[in-house]
């Protein structure tokens, strides 16, 4: 049985963050204004396209590693997005069926497509809960119906942290996220970085906080490796998300793209009280 879940109310007047990535990504859940920020920014960093798809592949192929190699069969997908092709719950119970999905979102476009992230394998499980980044706790608290927080949590957070512009909040976010989850969790992150070309990412930045929603923070490499500070990292460390583990298929042909991304795992004494 799926959950009752409200008609949300859908501002189709502001261009949305998860319906612009969701139109880069090549999916139709999208509008006229959300289309015309995609092209706006899309004439001037055309390579915004790769990043998009750069993301979603670096989604697959950490998932796949986090469920293959390192038995992880949890995962708390906070920053959904609007449901396109590989969705964690695919990639997660494609390796391992009884895998066990929790995806949070607080836009109410992804709030329609719920019933869509829901329909996981009948062996697992996945869920869905309208909530912010911002409200670790409530988040925490709801994903324990579906996830056993004593056994160890991938927590996946793709392409939102951007959405949040104090170092120190965001701090405080991840370590009350990863103080929750068990020794051996993992934490994923992609973020937008503004080392290959600065001015442009800026420019990106600009336009899109002119009008779309939620407004839009770009980091250093250097910043974006800070967030897994006290957590070890896997190889080969935060690098551009194509560079991270590409397919042998794929290694001579992938290029850096302006979205950098880690993996990084929970060790079993901390770290920050150890140094």
């Amino acid at each position: 049985m799926f959950p009752e879940i409200p008609d949300p109310e859908i501002d189709t007047s502001v261009p949305h963050n998860a319906r612009i990535w969701n139109y880069w990504q090549g999916g139709g859940d999208n509008y006229p204004v959300d289309r015309e920020m995609g092209e706006r920014i899309r004439s001037f960093f055309p390579e915004i396209v790769d990043n998009a798809i750069a993301d979603r592949a670096f989604l697959v192929r950490t998932v796949t590693h986090l469920a293959r190699e390192e038995g992880v069969r949890q995962f708390l997908d906070i920053g959904t997005g609007l449901p396109t092709h590989d969705n964690t719950h695919e990639v997660a119970q494609s390796v391992a069926p009884e895998a066990r999905v929790v995806y949070v979102d607080n836009d109410p476009s992804v709030l329609a497509h719920a019933r869509a992230l829901l329909a996981g394998s009948d062996q697992g499980a996945t869920d869905y809960l309208d909530a912010d980044l911002r409200e670790p706790e409530a988040i925490l608290e709801a994903a324990a119906g579906t996830l056993d927080l004593s056994r160890p949590v991938a927590l996946m957070l793709l392409g939102v942290i951007n959405f949040v512009a104090d170092d120190v909040e965001v701090r405080a976010i991840l370590d009350r996220l990863m103080a929750a989850l068990a020794p051996g969790s993992f934490l994923v992150v992609s973020h937008p970085t503004d080392d290959l070309d600065p001015v442009r990412a800026h420019q990106v930045a600009a336009a899109w906080n002119e009008r779309g929603t939620p407004k839009l923070t770009v980091r250093s490499a250097a910043a974006i490796e800070a967030l897994f500070d006290g957590l070890e990292l896997l190889e080969p460390g935060v690098v551009s998300c194509s560079l991270w583990r590409p397919r042998a298929v794929e290694a001579d042909e992938v290029r850096p793209v302006s979205e950098y991304g880690g993996v990084a795992r929970k060790p079993a004494t901390d770290q920050k009280k150890d140094a």
